[in-house]
């Protein structure tokens, strides 16, 4: 099987489905393809354990997740288990409690599935909790004159996204943003059934008012944003201007009406992130979430 290509993502993970069995004709490959392709957009095949180490080779920016074979997985286990990047190893296929005998010895292996659905399951789950892990929150607290010792000590990236964020202020925004930004996405996750139907829904409902709605949905907004603020992406950065811009008015507007203001990021009813600002704490670096607001 030749290598596909590799293309630039704007997300952050990779998974690499390997079994000497794939056949992309196949409805049954095509559909577990498009039920990986909902958790994580970018999903390369292999067929050997050379092709799946090689692409963790040259994916090795990305934090990457395997499924592989019961048959695979017994020989490319080993040499991969170690790579720092390759955060959890799902095996798919097989008898389950045959495959928890050997599977239970690498750490990095979180389960013998026998159905897709449930890996997809796993998957979600395991992601989840890389995003935040990803997430750093640095508190500066000044004193009543609104200064602090602690700010000579910022890092330059914060000073450069604080620059960044009032170009991006200063922009004109139009509805032609919008419609480039889609048809960047489209491209970007092209194939992906579940992610193109989320930016069409976009594309037709999106305003100013619900740009903070959009951004703790989970899909392409919130998995694009979140790298490019924390990578400092300026091409995707600069996409998604008005969209940061009409995330970072909202926020003012919520702030002015609030003694207290609380941010959430959140999917349905399940919170994982509660920062409360009150007195004499000033200034609050978000690495992974919202860009750095004073």
């Amino acid at each position: 099987m030749s290598q596909q290509p590799i293309r630039r993502f704007a997300e952050d993970y990779l998974v690499i489905w390997v079994d000497g069995n794939i056949d992309i004709a196949n409805e049954d490959c095509q559909n577990t393809m498009e039920q990986l392709r909902a958790v994580v957009n970018q999903v390369q095949r292999c067929t050997t354990a050379e092709q799946c180490i090689q692409q963790l080779v040259d994916n090795e920016e990305k934090i990457s997740f395997i499924i592989s074979s019961s048959a695979i997985g017994q020989h490319l286990v080993p040499d991969i288990h170690d790579m720092e990047t390759l955060n959890a190893i799902f095996i798919y296929y097989g008898d389950e409690q045959q495959h928890q005998l050997w599977a239970q010895n690498w750490p990095k292996i979180k389960g013998v599935h026998t159905t897709i659905k449930h890996i997809c399951e796993k998957l979600a789950m395991t992601i989840k909790k890389c995003n935040q892990n990803n997430v750093s929150v640095s508190i500066v607290s000044l004193n009543e004159g609104g200064s602090s010792k602690e700010l000579d000590q910022l890092e330059p990236t914060f000073m450069y996204s604080q620059i960044f964020k009032e170009i991006l202020l200063d922009m004109e925004h139009g509805q032609q943003a919008v419609q480039e930004l889609v048809a960047y996405c489209q491209e970007q996750y092209h194939g992906n059934v579940t992610e193109t139907r989320v930016i069409e829904e976009f594309e037709q409902t999106y305003q100013p008012f619900n740009a903070i709605w959009w951004y703790t949905r989970e899909c392409f907004a919130y998995k694009m944003l979140n790298r490019a603020l924390r990578t400092l992406d300026g091409d995707i950065i600069i996409r998604m201007g008005f969209f940061l811009c009409d995330i970072h008015r909202q926020i003012e507007i919520l702030h002015k009406m609030q003694q207290a203001f609380t941010t959430y990021r959140k999917t349905k009813m399940d919170l994982f992130l509660s920062i409360t600002f009150y007195p004499p704490v000033q200034i609050a670096i978000f690495r992974g979430l919202l860009p750095p607001l004073t």
